[in-house]
């Protein structure tokens, strides 16, 4: 199988190119094709003459978004259609990476791939839009919602709390928002189960069980064996220019229709713990 991953240089990019054993794997980054032009995109995807292209290059500054909306738009939604187009020319099949962000957070059990769309952040106006163009364009495609990615390589919540809590007695996060932290490499294994499975429809993919900002970062310490405190704050007392779900958790049914499990966010952290070293 052949594979041409757009946004190799991300941390689930390249955890992608780290995991995808046996079989041709083109990785492109940002830097090489900008999704928004797409006649780069048509002749990337010519030359590498993919079976499956994945996806996962995206604006995913959520409150850069919101000042930036254009841009935010040009490449989360219109940059999707053009890789898209791209694969449909050659009949490669699409793996798009969307996000939890398309829900309003209002629920209080985990979202199911069918629940209704509410962004309230334009970063997940963009990727709400792009799903529902991406359905009707390439309707055999396969959609990977997640949540709270973290990983080796780049800026990521672990990697920020751990900075900090080196350097302070005391951090405040936030505790009035609920999701799943997800580790790039276990979703970089099951997106390579999920193309190898010929999967398509919306598949909700996030490290297993849930917990607040202010629990990840109290785990992160705690496995890490920091002496930092960590302090419970409110959304309103850390307020962002974009609006988060207050609620975010992400059914797993339909990755487990697969055959496909996650491991806990947890046993996640301490594996990204022993990698980053």
């Amino acid at each position: 199988m052949r594979t041409t991953i757009f946004g190799a240089s991300g941390l689930l990019g390249m955890a992608l190119i780290r995991e995808w054993p046996g079989d041709s794997v083109t990785g492109l980054s940002s830097r090489e094709v900008d999704i928004r032009d797409a006649n780069a995109v048509q002749k990337a995807v010519k030359e590498t003459n993919p079976d499956w292209v994945v996806l996962a290059a995206a604006y995913t500054d959520v409150d850069g978004c919101e000042s930036n909306r254009d841009l935010a738009f040009a490449v989360n939604r219109d940059g999707a259609l053009n890789v898209a187009r791209a694969a449909q020319v050659i009949g490669a099949r699409l793996l798009f990476l969307s996000s939890d962000y398309v829900f309003d957070g209002k629920k209080t059990s985990p979202y199911e791939t069918g629940d209704r769309r509410n962004p309230q952040s334009v970063y997940g106006r963009t990727k709400a839009e792009a799903e529902i163009r991406l359905l009707v364009s390439n309707p055999d495609c396969c959609i990977v919602r997640t949540s709270w990615l973290f990983g080796i390589g780049g800026k990521c919540f672990p990697d920020t709390i751990l900075k900090l809590a080196a350097s302070r007695p005391a951090i405040d996060v936030v505790d009035d928002q609920r999701g799943s932290p997800t580790y790039a490499e276990d979703l970089a294994r099951v997106i390579i189960q999920l193309c190898r499975k010929n999967a398509h429809g919306i598949v909700h993919a996030t490290g297993a069980g849930d917990c607040t900002w202010f629990e990840f970062a109290q785990e992160i310490v705690r496995q890490a064996e920091l002496p930092a405190m960590v302090r419970p704050v409110s959304s309103t007392q850390m307020a962002r220019p974009a609006p988060r779900p207050a609620y975010s958790v992400l059914s797993p049914a339909s990755l487990n229709s697969f055959g496909i499990e996650m491991p806990s966010w947890r046993d996640a952290l301490q594996r990204y713990l022993k990698a980053r070293g």
